[in-house]
C-alpha cells in the first residue's frame, strides 16, 4: 500500500476520536495531513530585553518567574492569574484568564521563553495569555516562523503540528514530485520534499517563500494542464472554417446600424473578423461592461457567418435574455434577408419541431436559443459560428456539445458582462483570446449610486413617485421570492402586496420572479418594455440582459445580501439612455466588510474594479458561483497575490504543449486529467 494513503490513525496520538474530528476538515490520510497547509504564520522574533519593549508589539522574552502567583476570583465563572517575571533589564506581568492551573505549571527561578503581545496597563507591562516554553538559547534566540492551522473544535494547534510532523517523517521517501524535472529546472523551483517540510515548519523566511512559490506553481500547473486535457478530450479534429464575405456589404451593414460603433467596438469587431478569415477556429472571449454594446458586436459576427454561407447560433442562459437578444437581432438582421428564429424551452412542441426542422434544412440562418439547443434532436445544416452569452454559465462539455453539431469545427465567440478579473480569465480561459470593450457609447452618464439605511424608505418612495411623474420607470429588486423565517429579507411577493395598497398606491406595479411560467414572465416584461408598468418588483431574474431604456431608477432591497458583481449587473439595467439614472442600495450594514462593499458600489461604476474587489472579499469559488458545484478549492494558491506565478504557469503549460517529446507531454496531461477532471469537466465557469 502507498504509504501516503495510510490512515491518520497510524500516527501516534491520533485515535478514533481525533480521526473523526480530522475528518471534518477533510483529513483522512497522511497525504491529506501533508496537504493541510497553514492558514497563517506567527513570526516570533529573537529574544529581546524587557527594557526595549514597545507598546502593542509582539515580543519574545527570556525570563524567570518571581515570587508567588496571584489568583483573583472576580465571580463564580471568572478567575485571573497574575505572575511577575523578570530578566536583567526589567519586569513584566503575565496574565491568564480562567487558567488557574498555570500556577502549578511553572517553577520560580527557571528560565522560560515567553511570546505574546505587550500591553501597558496599571503602570507596567502585561502580556495576556502568553505562550510559555522552557528556554533553549539555540532555538529561541533566533527568529521563529510558527505555522497556524485552521482548527475544528476538539483539536489544537499542537495536534496538527504533531500529526503533520510525523506524517512528513513517515512519507519522506514516498512523496511523488508531480512537476517534471525540466519544468523545475527551467523555472528554478524548489524540491517537493523540501517545499512540503518548509511550508509547515519553515527554517527561515526565504525557505518559506521558496516553498510556497513551488507549491502554488504545482497546484496551478496541474489545474491548467487538466483543463487543456479536457479541452483536448472533448474537442474535435475537424477542419476549421475560412469565412469570406463581400466587404462592401459588410461596410454598409455596419454603417446602417442604429448606433455608430465606439472605438472599442471597432477594435473588437476587427479582431473577430480577422479570426473568422483564418483556418484555425476562432476561440475568443469578449468582455464588455454592462451597456457597452456587446450585442451589436455579436450581430456583425452573425452577419459575417451568414454572408459566408454558414448558420450561426447565439446561446443565452435564460429565456428572458434569449427573447431580448431575439428582438434586438431580428431588428438588425431581418432587413438584410437573414432568417432568424428563437428556440426556448417555454415554446409549445409543435412550434419547436417546426423550428428544428427549418434549422436542419438550412431555412433558418440564425438561431437564438437557451440550453434547449444542446438537445440531441437539434441539428444544424451548416453551423459555422457559435456565440455564447454570459460564458460563466456554460461548462466545457456544453461548449463541446454545441461545437460538435457542426460538420467542421465552428468558430466560437464567448461574451460576458460579468467582468471576471484577468487572473481568473488566465487560468479558466487559458486557450481563449481575450478582447475587451472598455468604452461606453457616447452620451451615457454614469449611474449615480447611493447607499441608504432602511429607515429612509419613505423618502425613496417619494423619489419613485417623482421619477414616475417625469415619465420614467423603476426596478425594485429583492433577494428572495417568498417570505422565509430563516432569511430576514423582504420578498418580492410581500413587497408587491405592501406597496400596491400602501406607499405606491395609484402607480402601475408589476411583479416578476423565477417561479412564474415563461408565458407569465414574457407578458410582464412586454408590459414593462411598452411602458404599461411604472414600477417592476422583481427578483434577480432581471439581472442579465434586460434592456428598457426608459427605466432610470434601480432600487435594491437588502443590498448587502448580493455579491458586488451581481449588484453591478443589476445597476446596469438602468442608465441605458442619455438621461441621468440612479441606483439606490438599501442596506443596514453592521459589519465593516459589508460597508466596504457598499462603498465600492457608490464610488465606482467600473465593472473590472468592482469584480476585483469582489474577488478579494469573497474568494474565487464564491465569486464565480461554483463553490457548490465542486470547483477544486485551492489548497495554497491565491489568485490575487499569485498573479506573477500564474503567468509563469501559463508560460510553462504552453511550453509543455509545444514539446516535441509527446510522451512526456501526454504523461503530464494524463496525470493532471486524472487528478482534476472529475471536478473540472462539468463546472468550468458553469
Amino acid at each position: 500500500m502507498d504509504i501516503v494513503k495510510e490512515s491518520v490513525q497510524t500516527i501516534k496520538g491520533i485515535g478514533p476520536k481525533k480521526a473523526r474530528l480530522l475528518g471534518k476538515v477533510g483529513v483522512y490520510t497522511l497525504q491529506d495531513a501533508i496537504d493541510y497547509f497553514p492558514r497563517d504564520y506567527e513570526i516570533h522574533p529573537g529574544v529581546t530585553d524587557i527594557v526595549d519593549i514597545r507598546k502593542g508589539e509582539f515580543v519574545s522574552l527570556s525570563v524567570k518567574f518571581q515570587g508567588r502567583p496571584q489568583v483573583l476570583r472576580k465571580h463564580k465563572n471568572m478567575s485571573i492569574l497574575r505572575w511577575t517575571a523578570k530578566d536583567d533589564t526589567g519586569s513584566i506581568v503575565c496574565v491568564w484568564f480562567n487558567q488557574p492551573y498555570r500556577a502549578n505549571q511553572y517553577k520560580v527561578g527557571v528560565p522560560y521563553y515567553i511570546y505574546g503581545k505587550a500591553e501597558f496597563s496599571y503602570g507596567g507591562i502585561q502580556i495576556h495569555n502568553p505562550l510559555v516554553k522552557e528556554y533553549v538559547r539555540e532555538i529561541h534566540n533566533q527568529c521563529q516562523i510558527i505555522p497556524v492551522y485552521s482548527l475544528v473544535e476538539g483539536l489544537t494547534q499542537k495536534d496538527f503540528k504533531n500529526l503533520i510532523g510525523q506524517a512528513l517523517n513517515r512519507t519522506e521517501k514516498g512523496i511523488e514530485d508531480e512537476l517534471p524535472s525540466i519544468v523545475r529546472e527551467r523555472f528554478k523551483l524548489a524540491d517537493k520534499g523540501y517545499s512540503l517540510y518548509n511550508i509547515h515548519f519553515p527554517k527561515h523566511q526565504q525557505a518559506l517563500e521558496w516553498s510556497r512559490r513551488r507549491l502554488v506553481f504545482e497546484e496551478l500547473f496541474s489545474i491548467q494542464m487538466a483543463l487543456y486535457a479536457i479541452k483536448e478530450k472533448f474537442g474535435t479534429d475537424n477542419q476549421g472554417l475560412i469565412f469570406q464575405w463581400d466587404n462592401k456589404k459588410m461596410d454598409k451593414f455596419i454603417k446602417d446600424l442604429p448606433f455608430a460603433l465606439t472605438g472599442a467596438q471597432k477594435r473588437v469587431v476587427g479582431e473577430i473578423l480577422e479570426d473568422l478569415r483564418k483556418e484555425t477556429p476562432m476561440n475568443r472571449l469578449v468582455y464588455g461592461d454592462v451597456g457597452s454594446g456587446k450585442t451589436i458586436v455579436a450581430a456583425i459576427a452573425l452577419y459575417a457567418a451568414v454572408m459566408a454561407g454558414y448558420q450561426g447560433v447565439l446561446m443565452a442562459p435564460t429565456e428572458i435574455l434569449a427573447r431580448q437578444h431575439y428582438e434586438t437581432l431580428k431588428t438588425l438582421l431581418e432587413g438584410c434577408g437573414i432568417h432568424i428564429s428563437l428556440l426556448i424551452g417555454g415554446m409549445d412542441n409543435k412550434t419547436k419541431d417546426q423550428i428544428k426542422d427549418n434549422l436542419s434544412q438550412g431555412v433558418v440562418d440564425v438561431i437564438i436559443a437557451t440550453h434547449a439547443v444542446l438537445q440531441e434532436d437539434v441539428q444544424f445544416n451548416n453551423l459555422g459560428l457559435v456565440i455564447t452569452d454570459e460564458q460563466h454559465r456554460f461548462g466545457v462539455r456544453q461548449r463541446a456539445t454545441i461545437a460538435q453539431k457542426g460538420n467542421n469545427d465552428p468558430h466560437m465567440l464567448v461574451m460576458s458582462a460579468t467582468p471576471i478579473p484577468r487572473t481568473l480569465a488566465l487560468i479558466f480561459y487559458g486557450d481563449l483570446d481575450i478582447s475587451l470593450i472598455d468604452e461606453l457609447p457616447p452620451g451615457r452618464k454614469p449611474v449615480k449610486t447611493y447607499h441608504v439605511p432602511a429607515s429612509m424608505r419613505n423618502r425613496i418612495y417619494g423619489f419613485i413617485r417623482k421619477q414616475t411623474m417625469l415619465g420614467y420607470q423603476t426596478y425594485m429588486v429583492c433577494p428572495s421570492i417568498e417570505e422565509s423565517d430563516k432569511i430576514a429579507v423582504q420578498s418580492a411577493v410581500e413587497l408587491y402586496d405592501e406597496l400596491s395598497s400602501g406607499p405606491l398606491k395609484g402607480l402601475r406595479l408589476g411583479l416578476l420572479h423565477g417561479k412564474m411560467n415563461p408565458v407569465e414572465k414574457s407578458c410582464v416584461m412586454k408590459k414593462f418594455e411598452e411602458g404599461d408598468i411604472d414600477v417592476l418588483i422583481s427578483t434577480t431574474v432581471i439581472e442579465v440582459g434586460v434592456n428598457v431604456a426608459n427605466a432610470n431608477l434601480m432600487i435594491i432591497e437588502n443590498a448587502d445580501r448580493f455579491g458586488l458583481g451581481q449588484l453591478h449587473q443589476l445597476r446596469g439595467r438602468v442608465g441605458r439612455s442619455n438621461s441621468q439614472a440612479y441606483c439606490i442600495l438599501i442596506a443596514d450594514t453592521k459589519s465593516s466588510k459589508a460597508k466596504e462593499r457598499m462603498d465600492i458600489m457608490v464610488r465606482s461604476n467600473n465593472g473590472f474594479e468592482i469584480s476585483q474587489k469582489d474577488l478579494e472579499l469573497r474568494g474565487p469559488g464564491e465569486f464565480l458561483g461554483v463553490r457548490q458545484h465542486g470547483l477544486p478549492e485551492f489548497k495554497i494558491a491565491n489568485l490575487i497575490r499569485d498573479m506573477d506565478i500564474l503567468k509563469e504557469v501559463q508560460t510553462a503549460a504552453q511550453w509543455i504543449l509545444e514539446l516535441r517529446d509527446t510522451g512526456l507531454k501526454n504523461s503530464i496531461l494524463e496525470k493532471a486529467y486524472n487528478k482534476f477532471s472529475h471536478k473540472l469537466e462539468e463546472i468550468t465557469l458553469n
